[in-house]
């Protein structure tokens, strides 16, 4: 099962890979504006964000409703051929793919929790890194056309969905329904409202990162190749922490994201009073171990402690935070960005520490599940 959930979280990654880095610029060069761009890459975080609504009371996660999330993922990646040179219709495929992938990543979420140890879930999860990372270097040397982004945007995703099923059906245990699985509350945001409110302020303060950090840096004087190595240096501390880290998420959870937000604002306050330096920029850079890698991993285990059903309050997570919080940060950045951008996403993550100190780390401990 490891090695079914390690490919399902390479390909899965490649995806993101492609979609996040290089179908903007596949849409610039099929004529779209930015405007249009915007409005069309909107569409999947939008969608993350809803979806889990629909799970609340009229479906659950299920194998069947998740083997369907991943044909429908398979159909709308071969609808982007068709609908690349119509505005209207290439939105439309865009709802369909952001409705789909918004399943695939929280339901297999909860299964590797449920049958690895936290230190193998974290050295499953560094596979994604690695399809990522491997996707960015790849495809940064061939993009020439639009046509190539789509074709690796295709090969990923079906690959995706083979590796998907692989993990769903190669499980020989029945299925466990969430509901009745001991320990933890039912699912309420509202019950632990200061930690999603948290999850949500991280995700805006990284909407400057995720949209201008190679614009920043290369306006301060940072060469375009040395931004590239910037950012794959940061992924390769992301790996070194995901298979490192299994005894941290034996800890106290909430203290684990109290150190791990932090380390978040201190990361954006380096790159506000240092832009132009470039020890000072892989400093910051090696923090994303703890603030993405550590971080995502503490937050995913702590909702897996506190909820009966698992792989809802991971769609919540997904979608509230790189959801709405990645659609919220990406037009605060655009709105913010300058010479104070960064010293603002600096804030913006201090806030969510601030939030996170307001709360009793001992209701937030682990339960045995």
């Amino acid at each position: 099962m490891f090695w079914r959930i390690s490919a399902f979280y390479f390909f899965y990654f490649a995806i993101i890979g492609v979609y996040v880095i290089f179908f903007p610029k596949a849409l610039q060069m099929a004529g779209y504006s930015s405007g249009q761009i915007g409005l069309l890459l909107s569409a999947a975080p939008l969608m993350r964000f809803i979806v889990p609504f629909f799970f609340l009371k009229h479906i659950r996660l299920d194998r069947r409703v998740y083997t369907l999330s991943l044909a429908l993922l398979s159909l709308s990646v071969l609808l982007f051929y068709g609908a690349l040179e119509s505005f209207w219709p290439l939105l439309a495929v865009n709802l369909l793919f952001g409705a789909s992938i918004s399943i695939s990543l929280p339901f297999v979420e909860a299964q590797a929790l449920e049958v690895l140890d936290r230190k193998r879930y974290g050295r499953a999860r560094l596979f994604g890194s690695i399809g990522f990372m491997l996707i960015a270097l790849w495809l940064g040397k061939i993009l020439q056309t639009p046509m190539d982004a789509l074709h690796y945007l295709s090969a990923t995703t079906l690959l995706t969905a083979l590796s998907g099923a692989a993990v769903v059906y190669g499980q020989v245990a029945k299925e466990k329904r969430d509901e009745h699985r001991p320990g933890g509350e039912n699912f309420s945001v509202l019950r632990f409202w200061p930690l999603w409110l948290s999850f949500f302020l991280m995700q805006v303060n990284f909407g400057g990162f995720y949209n201008f950090f190679t614009i920043y840096e290369t306006a301060h004087g940072i060469s375009l190749e040395m931004t590239s190595w910037l950012w794959s240096f940061g992924v390769l501390c992301e790996i070194v922490m995901l298979y490192f880290q299994g005894p941290l998420l034996h800890r106290n959870l909430m203290v684990v994201l109290r150190v791990t937000v932090a380390a978040t604002a201190l990361r954006w306050m380096l790159l506000w009073l240092f832009p132009d330096s470039l020890p000072l920029t892989f400093l910051g850079q090696s923090l994303h171990a703890l603030s993405f890698a550590l971080y995502h991993s503490a937050a995913i285990t702590l909702l897996h402690t506190l909820y009966r059903q698992k792989a809802l309050a991971q769609q919540f997570f997904l979608g509230i935070s790189y959801g709405l919080g990645g659609f919220v940060g990406a037009i605060v950045a655009g709105q913010l960005y300058g010479e104070w951008l960064f010293l603002a996403e600096s804030l913006i993550a201090f806030a969510a520490f601030a939030i996170l100190l307001k709360v009793h780390s001992s209701r937030y401990h682990p339960k045995k599940v």
